[in-house]
Parts: structure tokens; sequence; C-alpha cells
């Protein structure tokens, strides 16, 4: 019997895919927004996909803002940016 992969739901596009290839979102329990590359940090989570276009529709639809039941801030959303570039090169 073949193992089962857990899926998730990109707050951008929608989709559901496999939680390994996607990256996860966190706001810890102290309000901080944080891209979470073990998956396994404390926080409410939202998933997405490593892909900046779909970062950008989360914002714009504010799907990451219902995932984390929080605003925004534009600096949070650059960093985050950052750090996807850097996992997706690295």
């Amino acid at each position: 019997m073949s193992k089962k992969i857990p899926m998730r739901q990109c707050v951008g596009c929608r989709e559901m895919k496999g939680k390994k290839e996607m990256l996860r979102i966190i706001k810890t329990p102290e309000g901080e927004i944080l891209l979470d590359a073990t998956g396994k940090k404390n926080g409410r989570g939202a998933y997405i996909c490593q892909d900046r276009e779909c970062l950008k529709k989360a914002v714009r639809t504010k799907g990451l803002e219902r995932s984390l039941k929080t605003a925004v801030p534009e600096d949070v959303i650059k960093n985050l940016e950052k750090e996807m570039e850097a996992v997706a090169t690295g």
C-alpha cells in the first residue's frame, strides 16, 4: 500500500499540491510572519507554491491575510519574496 501524500492548498492559485513541494508561511505566537522552510515551526501556517506569481496573487486576493488571520505588512511581503528566491536558487 502506498503512503498517503499530505496535500495542501496554495493561498495564491488555490491549487492542491503535495505539502513537500510548497512553502509554508507562518504567523508565530508573537505575531511575526516568517517563511518556515522546515515546516515544523509553531504558529498558524499558510501554504504557497514556490512561485512569485502565487505570492503576488495571494497578496492581491488577500488569501495570505485570510489564512494567517492578520494583515501582512509590505516589508514582510518583500522579505518573503527575497526568502523565496533564496530557497528557489539554493
